[in-house]
């Protein structure tokens, strides 16, 4: 089985291609697709399923594009009121290619259509041995709360811990665990550079697995939410109708000095707000905590 994670550092974004005997299943796309046609072509794979995990806020995805261009079919959790033609994924719904099986969970509380994907390799073993999990769970954190405006953020945070607990924790702690972000998005407040853990870690270190009510949950996630940018709503409205492919946006009119120049300044901003959260969860105590405990000889069993 082919698996691969494609990071987009500008906006720590994490996509994936899977595939299995010629087919293959793209996950969380970024917006120029041409990185995944080109992959699918390098491994002689058919991209025939694009997967979506949640509508995202923070970027504006390639989903309708990727379809258009390789015939796939697009899944998206079936709470999304998505209006491009789809497949509206429910808890238990699976996709099977080649030796690859793909297993849906229903995890809201990032967005109330968050969807987790389990990912088993039959050639090794009838079991996951991976699970994506979109926005839900983090590598040191979870999904912010307060993306949904149909529902309050304690609400989205009480959803959250149901599926963090019933499902994803349910999970063997061998279990990968491979996020749609790393550190530096504002999907999160703590996430780890790591880009990729275990379940097992995770239960171990992230701070908001650890034991404690489903309401001391909801009150540490809704306390002090960092500021939510005013274009994630416009972002998720994009992404529930699908953007138009890239060559077909009009052409980019051209810019005087001066527009040019307070592009430059407000692009150096954005880094460094991006560049000071990295730093900051780099130095945080969990991260550091995580680092020594991980660096520690481990006991003879």
């Amino acid at each position: 089985m082919y698996f691969e994670q494609f990071y987009l550092a500008c906006l720590a974004h994490a996509s994936y291609m899977l595939g299995s005997e010629g087919v293959a299943a793209v996950v969380d796309p970024q917006r120029d697709v041409e990185i995944y046609l080109e992959e699918a072509a390098r491994q002689n794979l058919k991209i025939a399923y694009v997967i979506e995990t949640h509508l995202h806020a923070d970027f504006v995805s390639g989903h309708r594009e990727l379809a258009a261009r390789t015939g796939a079919t697009i899944y998206l959790g079936a709470k999304a009121g998505a209006t491009f033609p789809h497949v509206g994924v429910k808890e238990g719904d699976e996709i099977c290619f080649g030796r690859c099986r793909l297993r849906f969970l229903e995890t809201p509380g990032h967005t109330p259509e968050s969807l987790s994907v389990l990912v088993t390799d039959l050639d090794t073993s009838p079991e996951p041995w991976a699970v994506l999990t979109g926005d839900t769970l983090f590598i040191g954190d979870v999904g912010r709360p307060d993306l949904c405006p149909g529902y309050t953020p304690q609400q989205m945070a009480g959803f959250l811990y149901d599926s963090l607990h019933t499902k994803l924790l349910t999970l063997r702690d061998s279990v990968k665990v491979y996020p749609a972000h790393g550190a530096g998005s504002l999907c999160g407040r703590n996430i780890s550079p790591e880009r990729f853990s275990t379940i097992g870690e995770q239960r171990r270190f992230n701070y908001a697995l650890q034991p404690m009510s489903r309401e001391q949950f909801v009150e540490m996630l809704t306390a002090e939410l960092p500021a939510r940018p005013e274009y994630f709503f416009r972002d998720a409205e994009i992404n529930r109708a699908g953007a138009p492919a890239l060559e077909e946006l009009p052409p980019l009119t051209a810019l005087k000095p001066q527009e040019v120049e307070q592009l430059m300044s407000l692009l150096e901003r954005v880094h460094g707000v991006v560049q000071q959260r990295y730093a900051e969860v780099q130095g945080s105590p969990k991260t550091i905590a995580l680092e020594q405990a991980k660096s520690m000889p481990k006991k003879a069993a």
